[in-house]
Formats: structure tokens, C-alpha cells, sequence
């Protein structure tokens, strides 16, 4: 029997007590599947750079929702393509095209170079589409080849498929048994790869800049390597950008860093602006799919694709690939002027998707500091951290992170190494 919640009409109320705090703790404790680790804190609203708390304390954001919210937390441009789309037409269905479908994808096509683009909600989503279309490309064109090789500590989902294709050790085990047909070898190893693939390949799919895994960069020389290696072969080259793309890295996408161009693109995250949006974007030679090959409910639908073209328009307008590229160098010169201090080492990325190794695996306690100085950072590996900001972030904001991360380091050091 359905209960009025209580706590609802005083959620609103501007008397915030922990009270309040611990009854939505004790809520999400009842009611929300466990999948993650998260701290004892409620995150009610964001501005810009900044997201508060149900106490009214306010961080700075460094993690920006896992590289999602590029244009900030609550952007104008988000709020008013919400708003103007919702009046006009939310959901069509996808048996139709709808107007902002063709703008976002006329926009992406002229922005990217590629011929052809289809839509999903999630970065997985994107990545299942480019699996599925390497493997009619192998039914289609190769005889029926359909393993798809992909290197180790890359990421590319969390859906059977797509966690089979990413190459993490402590991911083996689980949800077995896996979807078959992947082979991973090592990251910038182009001897590997050219073992690895053969007549049984349809594709190699690719991050060049793993995220997950540390932030871990390809090496020019391998990517050329690797696309001559499918040129040769014949096989699809998929190049991973749901994290890299979009102005992350420095320039719009980050193949544009390597003056190669792969076949397939898939784009998430970013491209949302924190809406749940992906693409996946072709070269027209592969437009293979046939009507029921693929397909979704959401794909297409017209309150995403207005905020994707309006976050879009927003990143190439205001050239914030640029200003990624100016603060992420600030950034890195920052890390390196306390380097030493802290004993931080191999500072690394391109853009602002930046990692630094600490000198002791005690990345999720400087985190968890962090977040008690105000700071929201990420730790993807115990010895890493990792910042990945709002493109739209300012030198000033960096230096207030410098400073409160410098503060954490020395509360760390001092009831650890002191």
C-alpha cells in the first residue's frame, strides 16, 4: 500500500538539519540497489564548476560527473533546449525521423568528417552499435570473420558485450560465461597486434587515451601502425572517444591529435552535457545495417538530440576545446611545481583529462580528504588519481584546486607517512 513520504514536504524547507541528511541516507540504504561505494553526503544542486550538498556545502568539481558535465553543472544552454524541445515535441518514436535528430546529426557529420551517424543513450550503447556493425561488416564483407580485438586496461562498457570486449584482469571472472569473439593484447604493442590479427578479425577497437585505465595515452607510431594494419586486412578500425571526445583532450576529437582516421567513431559522455546521449558515427562505406539489424527506443529522441545539439554548438562555438588544451597545460605545470613535495610522478594527458601517479597506494584516502576539503577528484587505480573537469574550468579554479589538493596531500602525509 502506497504511503505518503514524510520527508518530502520538508525537502524543500530551508531549515537543513542532519536530520533531514540521515533520513535520505537511511532512504537510498532501503531502496537503491547496492553497485557502488558512495560517501555519506546528498548531492542537491550544481552551478557552473560547483555542486552542494543537502548540508549546503559546496565542492569543487573535478571529476565533472565522470567527464560528462562539460559545460558545467545546470548550463543555460542545457536548461533551454530542455525547456524549448519539451514544448514542442518529446518523443516520436523511432519509427520517424524528428527535426533535432537531422540537426545534431547534420552538425556531428560536418564537425567529425564521418557520413553517418546513429544515436543511443549511453556510452555502452554507442560501443554495442559499433561491435554489432564490425560484425556485419564481417558477415558482409570478410567471409563471416567476427572477432573484434581490443587492448588491455581499455574500458567500453558495462553490458556483457561491452565488458568483454574491455581488457580488465579483475573483470574476467565476472557474469561468465562472456560474449565471445574478442581477443586483447597488450596497449602500444603493434607487434602484438599484428599477431593478433587475422583472418578471423572484423575489427580492432580502440581508446587512445584510456580513462578507466589510468590514462594511459597510444603512441602515434602504434596508431599509424594500427591503421595500416586495417587497411591491409581489411578489418573496421573503431576508435572509443566516448570519454576523449568533444573537446576533452585539446582539439574536438582526439584522433584529430594523430592525423588518423578511424571508420567508426562512438561519442558519449560529454556530448550530453550530463543528459543521456551517444552517438556512433560511420564512414558511409560502412552504412550496413538493414531495418531490424538495430534500433532502440530512445534512439533519436528528440529531447536528447536538442540538448546534444545544443551542448555541441556550445563546445565548437566557444572554441572550449581550446581553453581545454590552455588549462590542462596550466594544470600539469601546477602538479609538477608540487611534484616533488609529494612525491607525485608521471603527470600526464592531453587536455583536461590529466592522471598523476602518487608515490603509495593511498589514492581513495586522498580522495575521501579531498571531499572533506571541498575537492572532488578520482582515484582509478589505488597509486593514480585522475582530474577530469568541466571543459568551461578557469586558471583560477585550477589554482583553488592545486591548493586544496596540496592541503589534502599534507593531512594525508601527516597521519600517514608522518
Amino acid at each position: 500500500m502506497f504511503e505518503p513520504d514524510s520527508t518530502a514536504a520538508s525537502a524543500g524547507s530551508p531549515d537543513r538539519s542532519d536530520t533531514m541528511t540521515e533520513q535520505l541516507l537511511a532512504d537510498a540504504e532501503r531502496t537503491i540497489l547496492y553497485t557502488a561505494d558512495r560517501p555519506g553526503i546528498v548531492m542537491e544542486r550544481g552551478e557552473g564548476m560547483y555542486l552542494w550538498d543537502t548540508e549546503g556545502k559546496r565542492y569543487l568539481d573535478f571529476i565533472g560527473g565522470w567527464a560528462v558535465t562539460c559545460l558545467g553543472h545546470s548550463p543555460a544552454a542545457i536548461r533551454e533546449a530542455l525547456a524549448r524541445q519539451s514544448s514542442t515535441l518529446v518523443n516520436a518514436s523511432p519509427a520517424f525521423y524528428n527535426k533535432p535528430m537531422i540537426e545534431l546529426a547534420r552538425l556531428l557529420t560536418r564537425l567529425s568528417g564521418f557520413d553517418k551517424a546513429f544515436f543511443a543513450s549511453s556510452g555502452a550503447e554507442a560501443n554495442e552499435g559499433a561491435i554489432k556493425l564490425a560484425r556485419k561488416h564481417g558477415a558482409v564483407n570478410l567471409g563471416g570473420a567476427s572477432e573484434i580485438v581490443t587492448a588491455t586496461n581499455g574500458f567500453h562498457g558495462r553490458t556483457l558485450a561491452t565488458m568483454s570486449a574491455t581488457g580488465k584482469a579483475r573483470w574476467e571472472p565476472l557474469f561468465a560465461p562472456k560474449v565471445p569473439g574478442f581477443k586483447h593484447v597488450p596497449f602500444n604493442d603493434a607487434a602484438s597486434m599484428r599477431t593478433a590479427v587475422d583472418g578471423r578479425t572484423c575489427a580492432v577497437m580502440l581508446e587512445l587515451v584510456q580513462g578507466e585505465g589510468g590514462v594511459n595515452e597510444a603512441d602515434a607510431d602504434y596508431v599509424r601502425s594500427v591503421r595500416e594494419l586495417c587497411d591491409e586486412s581489411g578489418a573496421m578500425l573503431i576508435f572509443d572517444e566516448i570519454q576523449t571526445g568533444l573537446g576533452r583532450t585539446g582539439n574536438m576529437f582526439a584522433f584529430e591529435h594523430y592525423g588518423v582516421r578511424p571508420d567508426v567513431l562512438t561519442l558519449g559522455k560529454g556530448i550530453g552535457g550530463g543528459f543521456p546521449l551517444s552517438a556512433m558515427l560511420a564512414a558511409r562505406a560502412f552504412d550496413l545495417f538493414e531495418p531490424g539489424d538495430q534500433g532502440g527506443t530512445y534512439t533519436g529522441q528528440p529531447l536528447a538530440m536538442a540538448v546534444g545539439h545544443a551542448v555541441v554548438s556550445e563546445i565548437a562555438n566557444r572554441k572550449l576545446h581550446e581553453n581545454a588544451e590552455a588549462v590542462g597545460e596550466y594544470v600539469k605545470n601546477g602538479l609538477s611545481r608540487i611534484a616533488d613535495a609529494y612525491g607525485l610522478s608521471r603527470i600526464r594527458g592531453k587536455g583536461l583529462l590529466l592522471a598523476f601517479d602518487l608515490h603509495a597506494p593511498y589514492g581513495p584516502d586522498l580522495v575521501a580528504e579531498c571531499l572533506r576539503g571541498g575537492l572532488l577528484i578520482n582515484s582509478p587505480s589505488p597509486t593514480a588519481i585522475r582530474l577530469m573537469p568541466p571543459l568551461i574550468v578557469t586558471k583560477e579554479q585550477a589554482d583553488d584546486m592545486l591548493l586544496l589538493l596540496s592541503e589534502a596531500l599534507d593531512r594525508c602525509s601527516r597521519r600517514s607517512f608522518g
